[in-house]
């Protein structure tokens, strides 16, 4: 009998540290911020501050299309800082999406934005719209997105 919990409880403890293992690593950019690897201003940029994208600007004739315009989603703040959204539409599709601006204070902001912006860009791009599903671990900044994404989207009129 003491061979079988034994047993039991050794797998269950091989099996909680398979579970837990990780197995991303960090981006392989050396030498620059995670807002640089992303290709994403870091805020305090002119292009990343509030005030200098205001909420909802549209600019006509961007790359490739007479009829694409980007726009800017309202930033929506989150408990570890604000996130905002810009997307580029074409033929009534979203062609592109950015975060430019996101929490980067912190190396923990860092590491969690490093991971899920790019995630949540190209998600946007493949669903265009803002029913994207919430990143694992970056729950606060997933939510932030899509309210800034609707935000854009609501302005672009789609």
């Amino acid at each position: 009998m003491r061979r079988v919990i034994l047993a039991i409880c050794a797998t269950a403890v091989g099996l909680v540290l398979l579970l837990s293992f990780k197995t991303q690593t960090q981006s392989g950019v050396t030498g620059a911020s995670p807002a640089a690897a992303l290709g994403s201003p870091a805020p305090g940029n002119d292009a990343a501050s509030p005030s200098a994208s205001a909420s909802g600007s549209a600019k006509s004739g961007t790359a490739g299309s007479a009829a694409a315009k980007t726009v800017t989603g309202a930033a929506w703040p989150t408990i570890y800082g604000p996130v905002q959204v810009k997307i580029t539409v074409a033929d009534g599709k979203i062609t592109a999406a950015t975060a430019v601006e996101y929490p980067l204070n912190t190396p923990r902001d860092q590491q969690i934005n490093a991971y899920a912006i790019p995630q949540l860009n190209a998600e946007t791009v493949a669903a265009g719209n803002a029913q994207i599903d919430t990143v694992s671990g970056a729950t606060y900044t997933s939510q932030g997105y899509q309210q800034s994404l609707q935000s854009a989207l609501d302005q672009a009129g789609l």
